[in-house]
């Protein structure tokens, strides 16, 4: 699914430079341009965001 319609960033984009470390919106923005036009994109990738950082907290907890 495209999250940015402005830049062409899919939420698959999106979760792999998550994946990689970029656990802040403002490193996604860097690296990938999310939200650097018109925003409308910001609710979603944040969202995506969220959750993935989600699945590391609860990674650590159980371990």
């Amino acid at each position: 699914m495209y999250v940015c319609l402005c830049k062409g960033i899919t939420e698959r984009q999106l979760r792999a430079a998550i994946a990689e470390g970029k656990t802040e919106f403002k490193e996604l923005k860097r690296e990938l341009g999310v939200s650097s036009q018109c925003g409308k994109c910001v609710p979603v990738a944040m969202a995506i965001l969220a959750e993935e950082n989600a699945k590391v907290c609860e990674y650590y907890e159980v371990a």
